[in-house]
């Protein structure tokens, strides 16, 4: 395995391992769209082609599921953006799915947005019973949506929730089909502009709700490749520091806002809103050190409460690996 410093355009990239091919050419990783991450500047630079040694695609999903989905049925080997609840679902019936890393935090850039014209707030939020919600189901939102309106003393029983992606939510609010929507990203701003949040980032925190997203793969891959998942995982890690240091922000914003699918003024916002934690924060017991496994039990049981999933499981400690990054911090 090679190590070499990789610069370009004026960014440093890190000592990153490059991979052989072993039994692939190519992988297909899945990202959502109007999602800017660091990672689309590495992405444009062609960064992981050469660290992985593979030539590697990107597709994007409206939502978490259907990135499970894919990886089930082969099409997708890696997965950026996946949150704790569509892996609890899949682990819970049965696939296996793990969790190698922490994408991004973002408490603040996920969220339910009322209707204006409903008039509904904390102190009234009882008017909230009957109306139509617009929400991607067995994804962070909808874990989000449960437990704040658990919150305010509300079952889900007394709302009516409609299966949509965030971008087919952010338009029905906007026409009046929904009284309330709930998403994250580009399909939040523009849900926003047509009602008020029902909480903020850190009311919700504050009852127990985890906005992160991670990258995920199946184990028979992870297993079966560890440089290439290690190596991607340093890829992403390096892009994520750049963007952090800020330095280098205004070549970089350009770039991830092309690679997203939206403009530079709404990249920046975006991306004010996201926290990217170091490779040792991560593998604190906060995140993948212990945190993440109890959050996703937490998950899984109020998921097997309300009849989202079966069953939950009496542990998910299985589902996270944190080999790849350990290996990755090593370096």
């Amino acid at each position: 395995m090679m190590i070499r410093q990789m610069l370009l355009g004026g960014i440093t990239l890190g000592m990153i391992s490059a991979c052989p091919a072993l039994a692939l050419d190519q992988i297909t990783v899945a990202v959502f769209p109007e999602w800017p991450l660091p990672l689309e500047y590495a992405r444009a630079k062609g960064l992981y082609d050469e660290a992985l040694g593979v030539k590697v695609n990107w597709r994007s999903f409206d939502t978490g599921t259907a990135m499970i989905a894919a990886m089930a049925s082969g099409d997708v080997q890696m997965a950026v953006g996946m949150a704790v609840p569509p892996v609890v679902t899949s682990a819970s019936a049965g696939q296996d799915i793990q969790i190698v890393d922490l994408a991004v935090s973002y408490s603040d850039n996920e969220n339910c947005v009322i209707r204006s014209d409903l008039d509904i707030s904390a102190e009234n939020i009882s008017d909230l019973a009957g109306k139509k919600v617009a929400l991607p189901l067995g994804t962070v939102t909808h874990f989000s949506f449960l437990k704040q309106i658990e919150h305010f003393g509300l079952k889900p029983e007394d709302v009516q929730v409609v299966d949509m992606a965030p971008a087919d939510g952010a338009a029905a609010l906007s026409q009046g089909a929904v009284d309330v929507a709930c998403g994250w990203g580009g399909a939040l701003l523009r849900m926003k502009e047509s009602g008020d949040m029902l909480m903020s980032g850190s009311e919700k925190e504050s009852v127990g709700i985890l906005v992160v997203d991670f990258v995920t793969a199946p184990r028979t891959f992870i297993d079966e490749n560890p440089d290439l998942v290690e190596a991607f995982l340093k890829v992403t890690d390096q892009a994520n520091v750049a963007w952090t240091q800020g330095a280098t922000r205004d070549e970089m914003l350009p770039v991830i806002a092309a690679g997203a699918g939206v403009d530079d003024a709404a990249a920046s916002t975006t991306l004010a809103l996201f926290t990217f934690p170091t490779i040792q924060e991560r593998l604190s017991e906060k995140w993948l050190g212990g945190g993440v496994q109890a959050y996703m039990k937490e998950v899984a049981d109020l998921f097997a409460q309300t009849g989202n999933i079966h069953a939950s499981l009496d542990s998910y400690d299985d589902f996270v690996n944190a080999g790849p990054l350990k290996a990755a911090s090593a370096e």
